[in-house]
């Protein structure tokens, strides 16, 4: 199974298109919280994590746009 950044790199030039984008942008952001939750972190609050899940992705999706 290829790794999310294979993946967003298969979609080469049209991962500038939002409804390319944004599902990569989605998936970034769970691998972030996943990574999170997997550190066994007691500070960590999955709850707060997801409610910020929009956010994250807004920033992932503005990443992936080339400048």
């Amino acid at each position: 199974m290829p790794t999310l950044l294979e993946t967003v790199h298969s979609a080469g030039k049209y991962i500038e298109t939002p409804v390319v984008s944004r599902p990569y942008a989605v998936a970034a952001a769970l691998e972030v919280i996943a990574g999170l939750a997997a550190s066994g972190s007691p500070a960590t609050n999955l709850a707060a994590e997801f409610e910020n899940l929009s956010l994250y992705a807004d920033k992932i999706q503005e990443a992936l746009k080339v400048k």
